[in-house]
């Protein structure tokens, strides 16, 4: 697929997406948040992708909004045209020219029915941090740095971070990085649970690369997808009963499917299972749960 500001690439069923602005340092524009959100929606249709990598060209993994427009990088109004306003003369922020365009990639990314890796190859500051949060799993590079540097900008955090953010390291930690603004290493994200691993710079993809085939290799699509979602989702529920109903209805349907079965019998015959259902055809009745109406 023809990207202009990221590649698409994908073998033995990963799909490496990989940030391409390395003369600047893959900072993040209107045209990189459009074609990320594109190649989301273009692997949830293909089912031959069973996981992805996010990864960054040259020696950054981002470096932030790209800040060329200068002082009116972050004034919407300037941007994109004066929003809305309601009678008595203030802002509608209903209107979609208020949207955080960050933010719209990470809640596409939080919808994502496959896996996400993110394999952080150099500085990732601002959106290039918070982008990763809806992520599942980050490896970073001996070479990583991490900046939520919102405030020295003058600015608040964006792409949904001050939900994922607290969910992922604790409020202290995350509060700690969002008042300095700092610049931080690699180690220090391991050690606040920003990220899970941290390796040398020639064997951050082959990691991820690792963790991407061996999901592809042993486990199927569908629960994957499921497993996905069920996680996230459950962040947010006020009681463990809502989880109970939710994974009730997963075991009631999978457990009929020819996925189970065949896992099941994989098992005793102590050989690789095959599974076959599909994302495309195979997700249960009840899915997406959360956009019902009335849930039971």
């Amino acid at each position: 697929m023809a990207y202009e500001t990221i590649k698409y690439s994908v073998a033995e069923q990963i799909l490496t997406i990989t940030l391409n602005r390395p003369d600047k340092l893959n900072a993040f524009n209107a045209t990189m948040q459009q074609e990320l959100i594109d190649a989301f929606d273009c692997a949830d249709k293909d089912d031959e992708i069973r996981a992805i990598i996010v990864t960054g060209e040259g020696r950054a993994f981002c470096a932030g909004a790209d800040l060329s427009s200068g002082a009116n990088t972050f004034d919407r109004d300037a941007r994109r045209g004066p929003a809305k306003r309601l009678p008595d003369g203030k802002v509608d922020y209903s209107d979609p020219k208020v949207r955080d365009g960050g933010g719209q990639v990470t809640l596409r990314i939080f919808k994502s029915l496959k896996p996400v890796i993110a394999a952080v190859n150099g500085p990732a500051v601002g959106i290039g941090v918070t982008m990763q949060l809806a992520m599942d799993v980050r490896i970073a590079s001996e070479a990583a740095r991490f900046g939520f540097v919102f405030s020295q900008r003058g600015i608040v955090q964006e792409a949904a971070s001050s939900w994922f953010l607290p969910r992922i390291v604790g409020i202290a930690q995350a509060l700690e990085w969002c008042y300095t603004g700092s610049i931080f290493p690699a180690q220090e994200a391991l050690t606040g649970r920003l990220v899970s691993k941290v390796v040398p710079p020639d064997q951050l993809l082959p990691t991820a690369r690792a963790l991407a085939l061996d999901i592809a290799a042993k486990t199927a699509p569908v629960s994957i997808a499921l497993v996905r979602q069920m996680m996230w989702r459950m962040l947010g529920a006020d009681d463990p009963m809502e989880a109970h109903k939710i994974e009730s209805r997963g075991l009631y349907t999978r457990g009929r499917s020819q996925d189970v079965k065949e896992g099941v019998m994989a098992f005793l015959e102590k050989r690789p299972a095959l599974f076959k259902d599909k994302i495309s055809s195979d997700m249960p009745d009840y899915f997406p749960w959360w956009e019902e109406r009335a849930y039971q």
